[in-house]
């Protein structure tokens, strides 16, 4: 519904200013996968290798995003589409504020991803497929969540229960249950800096 009685204000700093500032590109990096296929772990990662070269990132985790902003959301089909599109937005701010945008959402579904991407805009929208096998997700659940969804404790358990549709052609495909950590995060890296997305890649090392 569009109300006529809002204006869109236009601020005198623009994002290219904030990301002159900033010394790099605001853009967005948005992992998916199933559940245990190393999303989280990676984007953290590569967070913290940004950051040593003064790179300002933030990472909006799925289940943390959940506590909060979407906390009143369940995972119907419409819910996990509303969850995304919130973030969706979330995620344009950010990067009109000149910052990396990182993601860690299974995100189901190619529609939603693709909305997101074009609402991000194309420049400026990276995604990268962690990619593994169902049954090496399942032997990585620490929390025990694809043991219930087997059980039916868990209704619409992506995987399980509930459909995922994997990219068709993104920007990185990692094959996360056959690649080590170390090794996606440096095609990450070495992605970001051929496309010059970041620069300063030389002085990157493994430091915590």
């Amino acid at each position: 519904m569009t109300n006529n009685n809002i204006v869109w204000h236009h601020a005198v700093i623009t994002p290219s200013h904030r990301e002159a500032l900033n010394g790099h590109k605001g853009f967005v990096m948005w992992f998916t996968g199933l559940s245990g296929a190393g999303k989280s772990t990676l984007a953290h990662v590569v967070e913290e290798r940004l950051y040593h070269v003064g790179c300002r990132t933030f990472v909006f985790d799925g289940d943390n995003v959940r506590h909060g902003l979407c906390s009143d959301l369940g995972f119907s089909a419409e819910d996990r589409s509303e969850n995304i599109r919130r973030i969706g937005e979330m995620v344009k701010l950010f990067t009109e504020a000149g910052i990396i945008a990182m993601t860690a959402f299974i995100s189901p579904y190619i529609k939603d991803r693709d909305w997101v991407r074009s609402l991000a805009g194309k420049d400026k929208f990276i995604e990268i497929y962690c990619d593994s096998s169902l049954a090496v997700c399942e032997s990585r659940d620490t929390k025990g969540l694809y043991v219930k969804a087997r059980k039916g404790e868990i209704a619409e358990f992506t995987g399980i229960s509930s459909p995922y549709e994997p990219p068709v052609n993104p920007e990185l495909h990692l094959k996360t249950d056959e690649t080590s950590l170390e090794e996606c995060v440096e095609i990450v890296i070495k992605y970001l800096s051929d496309r010059k997305f970041i620069a300063n890649v030389k002085t990157l090392d493994n430091s915590p």
